[in-house]
């Protein structure tokens, strides 16, 4: 149970004191601790009622996840399919930066990389309808990840949009979540964090 009897006084850092910063990482980890299910409450909140696809983007990721489970991915690649497009309302233009962004502190490289990118690697599906290069995945070729994201685009994600397919429910998938989430959530120094 969080002390809420700390009251704080300070106004900017440079008034805080030792006992203001242990009150504030009691804080922190209990509102941390809550992450994963703030990003269940974002994952819903893609379950809109009308699109212009044959699903909604909160049954294609729970479609995509379910794909990945059933390929015999690791757990962490099908918690990437879960949330790869959970930044979609939030940043539709850049979504893959943002959910790889959430995901660095608990996530490998290799993960992350394919969240990250999955947006340009799942162009090659269409952006030749649409006037853009369908090869801009390309300028990636190089890259340890390149044919994990291909797999990744190709088995999990492009194809993720029937509507007759049996996905899993979300709370399938809600201990995998926790799972992933508590495995090295917080590893970076905080000074590292503020670095960047």
């Amino acid at each position: 149970m969080l002390d809420k009897s700390h009251k704080p006084t300070w106004t900017s850092f440079e008034e805080a004191t030792q006992a203001d910063w242990d009150a504030v990482m009691d804080y922190e980890e209990q509102f941390n601790a809550e992450l994963v299910d703030r990003i269940i409450t974002m994952l819903k909140s893609l379950d809109e009622d009308w699109t212009p696809y044959p699903i909604n983007r909160y049954h294609h990721c729970l479609q995509a996840a379910t794909r990945a489970h059933a390929d015999g991915a690791d757990e962490e690649i099908v918690i990437a399919a879960l949330i790869h497009d959970i930044g979609d309302i939030l940043s539709p233009y850049n979504h893959g930066e943002l959910a790889a962004a959430m995901v660095r502190p608990y996530m490998s490289e290799r993960a992350r990389w394919i969240i990250e990118h999955h947006c340009v690697f799942q162009g090659y599906y269409y952006n030749h309808m649409l006037g853009g290069d369908r090869n801009a995945r390309e300028k990636y070729k190089d890259s340890p990840y390149y044919e994990d994201a291909v797999y990744f685009c190709h088995n999990y994600d492009q194809n993720a949009f029937d509507p007759n397919y049996p996905s899993k429910p979300l709370e399938f998938f809600e201990p995998m979540l926790r799972r992933v989430f508590s495995k090295s959530g917080g590893h970076m120094e905080l000074n590292e964090t503020a670095a960047e």
